[in-house]
């Protein structure tokens, strides 16, 4: 297998994570639990802590395989889910949040890691870190259950801006693509472009745009590009990557989401209605545990901001230690791949001076 300039490697170096300790639903017991987790299985990864000083050390204190590894920087503010992302931007600067950020922009940490509000968390990261050059608008990426050999998809944007032209569109294909290769070991990933439907004259005209756009650029940037997808495609086998606005990609994964906590609440349900099936669920138990662990969010917790200069990871707001330890290891997959630096110079390679040019704010 041929392996791509995305995905060479480069001189092994310590890898050091940035975690905002306090933006979590489950306070910063459950963020500490998760690095304990992730730490069982990888013993050189360290982790810089934003938070108060004395709650911090007194949990880690608790997690001998945290000895050495965490270094506490003191941040009494917090960031709550209801704050106003211009709010934190003018007022945040004592914030768990905004440290941790910084810690990334400042040099001394590779990811930030947290799992505060979206909009606050996205807001500083575009203060702070600021875009790279050619990107106009950040996107988040995902991993989706889906029936592909790697078991999961990319998909992006999934709320980072509620718009996108058919210029960001194409940005959101080379960007995502890079995330395949690096997160997902993809060497030439495919890319579909979600539509009402797949026949070229269906859809708005920055989506008819768009998708002229990435069929063009496909065979520069090492993707192969299927067209128009729709819905049920997200979860589906034709595309390793899925590109949409931020708007419709948001509403499907809560769909999708709340759909599959719908399914689980009502197979629970069934099994309980009569003594027969209370038998049958025992039966396949193996069964349904092996599905639980498939489509359980916990297990690839973590969106990734991408067209930033610095990677930040966001957690899920309510995620546990196991969520949390999950968006740990995904930060520390993309530290150890300097994926920053590989989407960065595939964006420039890939899109010539003129069309950076379309808009005057892309540089």
């Amino acid at each position: 297998m041929t392996v791509s300039k995305d995905q060479k490697s480069s001189a092994a170096k310590s890898t050091i994570l940035s975690v905002d300790a306090m933006g979590g639903d489950q306070g910063p017991a459950a963020v500490v639990a998760g690095l304990s987790l992730f730490a069982k299985k990888d013993r050189e990864t360290r982790f810089i802590l934003h938070g108060p000083s004395k709650t911090l050390t007194d949990l880690v204190a608790k997690r001998r395989n945290l000895e050495g590894r965490c270094t506490i920087i003191d941040a009494k503010g917090v960031v709550t889910m209801d704050d106003k992302p211009s709010q934190v931007v003018r007022h945040g600067k004592d914030t768990s949040m905004w440290s941790a950020i910084e810690s990334v922009r400042d040099g001394t940490a590779d990811v930030a890691v947290s799992c505060g509000n979206t909009g606050a968390l996205m807001a500083l990261s575009m203060i702070r870190l600021r875009k790279l050059p050619g990107v106009n608008r950040p996107a988040i990426a995902v991993l989706w259950p889906s029936r592909n050999p790697q078991g999961f998809n990319v998909m992006l944007d999934v709320g980072a801006d509620i718009r996108a032209d058919a210029d960001d569109l194409l940005r959101y294909a080379l960007m995502g693509a890079s995330y395949a290769r690096n997160g997902m070991n993809l060497p030439r990933p495919r890319i579909g472009l979600l539509n009402v439907g797949t026949e070229d004259h269906k859809g708005r005209q920055e989506l008819k745009d768009a998708n002229e756009l990435i069929r063009d650029y496909q065979g520069n940037a090492d993707f192969d590009y299927v067209g128009f997808v729709e819905g049920g495609d997200i979860q589906g086998d034709i595309a390793d990557v899925i590109v949409t606005d931020g708007f419709t990609g948001n509403v499907a994964i809560k769909t999708g989401e709340g759909t599959a906590k719908l399914i689980g609440d009502l197979l629970k349900e069934a099994f309980k209605y009569t003594i027969l099936s209370r038998i049958a669920s025992l039966l396949a138990l193996t069964s349904l545990r092996r599905l639980q662990k498939r489509i359980d969010p916990r297990g690839k917790n973590g969106g990734v901001f991408l067209g930033l200069n610095g990677t930040v990871v966001k957690s899920h707001g309510s995620a546990d230690a196991l969520g949390v330890a999950a968006a740990i290891t995904l930060a520390a997959q993309l530290s150890q791949s300097q994926f920053n630096s590989k989407l960065a110079a595939r964006v420039a390679a890939v899109l010539p001076q003129e069309h950076e040019n379309i808009k005057g704010d892309s540089a």
